[in-house]
């Protein structure tokens, strides 16, 4: 009988990410327990947009860990999308995937600066910080929910492909719900200002994305 070569896929490296992601969000709920259920709570309650919105401290305790869970779930994602989808040996997986967290990581800490730099300079920093902390913390929710979804793609028997686009799916519904839920909560300020509004959302929400894919469809 011929011996049949059989080939592994190690999820090691994965799975440091994912128990880096469970220990963050263990030390966020051992440190802000309170804030931490309202918060986890957010897809059946306003209340923690309602307390927490007048704060707009980014560099807070709580934001912080909830940023770094988010930056490491989405780029989870976006690594298994790339072994989903590629016909190429991942040799040097760990490479590519620091890659990926340092490239979304650039992205989204440029997105805020740059939004703190038009604040100042229009003087609408309470819009701003108001709009910002609303943005981010619906981008963090959801990226708990890739977080969970992400782990049937490394662990579970389920046929990739399909999960995938479940997955996918389940991001755009939930990507679309928080677009209503911020311009149903802003729509007189974004009435007056419309044409700036979509301006924004084009040159600052969707083209960042854009340039992060192009660069891992390059490498």
């Amino acid at each position: 009988m011929e011996a049949i070569e059989r080939y592994i896929t190690s999820n090691d490296l994965l799975t440091i990410i994912i128990l880096l992601v469970l220990l963050l969000l263990s030390l966020a709920r051992t440190l802000f327990q309170t804030r931490f259920e309202d918060f986890t709570s957010l897809g059946a309650s306003g209340k923690y947009l309602i307390i927490k919105s007048k704060e707009h401290k980014l560099l807070f305790g709580f934001n912080i860990l909830m940023l770094t869970v988010h930056i490491l779930s989405v780029s989870l994602f976006v690594f298994l999308t790339f072994r989903l989808f590629t016909t190429q040996t991942l040799e040097n997986s760990g490479n590519l995937l620091l890659r990926i967290i340092t490239a979304y990581s650039f992205i989204v800490l440029l997105k805020i600066t740059v939004e703190k730099i038009i604040a100042n300079v229009f003087d609408i920093d309470e819009i701003i910080d108001t709009y910002i902390f609303q943005k981010q913390t619906y981008l963090n929710f959801i990226s708990l929910i890739i977080f969970g979804l992400s782990l049937f793609l490394v662990y579970s028997d389920i046929p990739s492909l399909p999960l995938f686009y479940l997955i996918i799916a389940i991001i755009i519904i939930s990507l679309s719900y928080t677009l209503y839920e911020i311009i149903k909560k802003n729509l007189r300020l974004i009435s007056r200002f419309w044409f700036y509004f979509i301006l924004y959302i084009c040159a600052l929400e969707i083209a960042p994305y854009v340039v992060l894919y192009k660069l891992i469809s390059k490498y």
